[in-house]
């Protein structure tokens, strides 16, 4: 006797109308709060660059007698362009230079010597690395005006103070650079490189040069643009080590100025203070430029450096 299975019941799947979202599906919803957040968040960066930026179009009669975040009837900033770049004889173009020597050098040697310190605080063992290491960690926590007075009595002893190498050599120490170069150089120099370099022929300071820096390239982008910025807004160490005018930075250079003009110095006081919020505006665009020039190495190599070991 043959038994015949019954076919299974195959229930009908509902249709859902044209135009509905599954019901499984949720739109995505916008938090409020964290929207406001950054907004004000925008706001708290943005805002006084935009008040720097209207504040040098006007007159110091304007800058107190007109709304602070909108023109004034008769915007004058190519005349305070040109006074700014006239005051004391053209100091402030001169002050300009300096701080590009100073800060270009700084930012370039500082990369130089963190990935050179970084690459062998990867790749190398030696006796007391770890110890060394730790050390420059705890570097990164020493504020540098703490170190201020003890790096003049050092370089007043070897008769650098009022030159620029003042300012230079203390800036090419930079911890953290180190530390973020050492991070990136572990994952971005394959040790099988390396060996393949070495079986050729290559020397330890041909590697560095010809194969390594290369590799390290984002990395070295991001501790020359951190330095870069230090170094540019760096104001005590240039004001305790530097006497003469010429050799000032523009922070030390526009400090002076407001001196001046809160004293009622050489000049007309009001002048100065217009002078010095348009010299303000003029030395953060170099900054900007390097920002929009340098971001995506910059996020590149803040990536890396995040990179759990």
């Amino acid at each position: 006797m043959t038994t015949t299975t019954p076919p299974a019941t195959v229930t009908p799947k509902a249709v859902e109308p044209a135009g509905t979202a599954p019901a499984t599906k949720h739109a995505p919803r916008r938090s409020t709060p964290l929207t406001v957040a950054m907004l004000a968040v925008l706001a708290y960066f943005l805002l006084p660059l935009f008040w720097l930026l209207i504040a040098s179009t006007k007159s110091t009669q304007d800058l107190f007698n007109s709304f602070g975040l909108w023109f004034s009837h008769a915007p004058q900033l190519l005349t305070n362009l040109r006074a700014t770049f006239a005051q004391d004889d053209g100091v402030f173009a001169h002050w300009l230079l300096n701080t590009v020597i100073y800060a270009g050098v700084s930012s370039l040697g500082a990369a130089l010597l963190a990935a050179a310190g970084g690459y062998g605080f990867a790749k190398f063992r030696f006796r007391g690395d770890r110890v060394a290491f730790n050390l420059v960690l705890g570097a990164v926590m020493v504020p540098t005006t703490a170190l201020a007075i003890p790096t003049y009595l050092l370089f007043a002893q070897a008769g650098l103070v009022n030159t620029p190498w003042a300012v230079i050599l203390p800036s090419l120490v930079n911890p953290f650079g180190l530390y973020l170069m050492r991070i990136y150089a572990q994952d971005a120099v394959p040790d099988s490189l390396l060996e393949a370099a070495r079986i050729d022929g290559a020397g330890e300071a041909r590697i560095f040069f010809g194969i390594v820096l290369r590799l390290l390239g984002p990395g070295l982008v991001t501790v020359v643009l951190f330095t870069l910025v230090a170094t540019w807004n760096n104001y005590f160490l240039p004001l305790i080590m530097l006497n003469d005018p010429d050799l000032y930075p523009v922070t030390v250079g526009l400090s002076s100025w407001a001196a001046q003009a809160q004293n009622g110095g050489a000049g007309s006081s009001s002048d100065m203070l217009a002078l010095v919020v348009t010299g303000s505006m003029l030395s953060i665009v170099p900054l900007v430029v390097a920002f929009l020039l340098l971001q995506r190495y910059w996020q590149s190599g803040l990536a890396a450096g995040g990179v759990k070991q």
